[in-house]
């Protein structure tokens, strides 16, 4: 008894359809790590000044009067909070993170430097910006090349989230 209307395709068809299959596999793959590279360098480029922001047992803390600011770094000298700490003469601050000449900001100094990290909710969250930029920059691969599109969504939304805070928490 012979099957009929059932056609059996060519090997050359059958080859050309699991090599686009292969070849979308390739992209989502290379847009998956490149996403993924995207969000690691974010996280990467803001642990530096997190880390001392978030983690401050064993760090000197105190309060910085901004004295003079250029264009990217603010300078001011460094008194710690606590009794019997060491006072700075100067140290250097992100400008983004005062308000500019006479500025008094609660910091941390990262160790075995003169770069002082503001600390409390404004320092974390400016200390976060380059991840949120990150997360920004990957919802767009997440649902453009991928075809997440809610998952993109979230991201982007999390990441304009995270710079608004930001910027919310520095103003005021």
């Amino acid at each position: 008894m012979a099957f009929t209307g059932v056609t059996k395709r060519s090997r050359v068809r059958r080859a050309g359809e699991s090599a686009y299959g292969l070849l979308l596999l390739a992209k989502n793959a290379a847009m998956t790590l490149v996403a993924l590279l995207v969000l690691v360098a974010g996280v990467w480029s803001s642990w530096g000044d997190a880390k001392p922001t978030m983690l401050t047992k064993g760090l000197e803390r105190g309060t910085v009067t901004v004295s003079d600011c250029g264009e990217d770094w603010c300078t001011g000298s460094f008194t710690p909070a606590r009794a019997g700490g060491e006072a700075h003469g100067r140290v250097r601050i992100d400008e983004a993170v005062t308000d500019g000449t006479g500025d008094r900001v609660p910091v941390a100094l990262k160790p075995g430097t003169d770069h002082a990290v503001r600390t409390g909710a404004a320092g974390v969250l400016h200390a976060w910006v380059p991840f949120g930029g990150s997360l920004l920059l990957a919802s767009l691969i997440v649902a453009g090349g991928l075809g997440l599109r809610r998952t993109g969504w979230t991201m982007g939304l999390l990441g304009a989230a995270l710079l608004g805070a930001s910027f919310a928490t520095l103003t005021l």
